[in-house]
């Protein structure tokens, strides 16, 4: 598996097709948006492949406390085979030096998705993060945080983490 650096220059269109597709567009940043933040906000846009075909990316925000992983995506032809796996293990030993972060909808939220969600958070689960009992609700849908390496994440980091975003990007503008 090989790896690439996405920013603006480096971008394709196989790549936005994934995001696109691979996440509900509420949760979706606008594209243009997605790659001006990638440079303001220093995010590690990482596009994964095997020979010359994608297999996915992983958008992580570093912070000082803690890294967000915010978005993780592998095309959906090639998900169960163990590739998600191995991007997770390169994503933890990359940041293996601090503790990690993610947001994912909800598994307990009844929903057309569910069984889905709940499949991700056994993923998460089985590859060492523990639910923080931290959460909210955008719109109808409830999203949960999950959280590897030491320390605790509370209400007010979610808050804190979250206001760093929008300092940089007013999604309520967007929607």
């Amino acid at each position: 598996m090989t790896t690439k650096q996405i920013t603006p220059e480096t971008q394709d269109e196989q790549i936005r097709q994934l995001y696109e597709t691979a996440f509900p567009k509420d949760e979706q940043i606008p594209w243009e948006d997605l790659m001006g933040l990638i440079v303001s906000m220093s995010l590690d846009f990482t596009a994964y492949y095997q020979e010359d075909d994608l297999i996915g990316f992983t958008i992580v925000y570093p912070r000082r406390s803690y890294n967000w992983f915010w978005y993780f995506a592998v095309r959906q032809e090639l998900r169960g085979k163990g590739l998600g796996q191995q991007i997770l293990s390169l994503l933890l030993e990359k940041y293996k030096d601090s503790a990690n972060i993610l947001d994912m909808e909800s598994p307990d939220q009844i929903s057309d998705n569910q069984v889905q969600r709940r499949r991700r958070h056994d993923f998460y689960l089985r590859n060492g993060f523990r639910d923080t009992g931290v959460g909210k609700s955008y719109g109808t849908v409830d999203m949960t945080i999950m959280m590897i390496g030491e320390g605790t994440f509370t209400m007010q980091d979610y808050d804190e983490v979250l206001a760093e975003l929008k300092s940089y990007w007013d999604w309520d503008e967007q929607q």
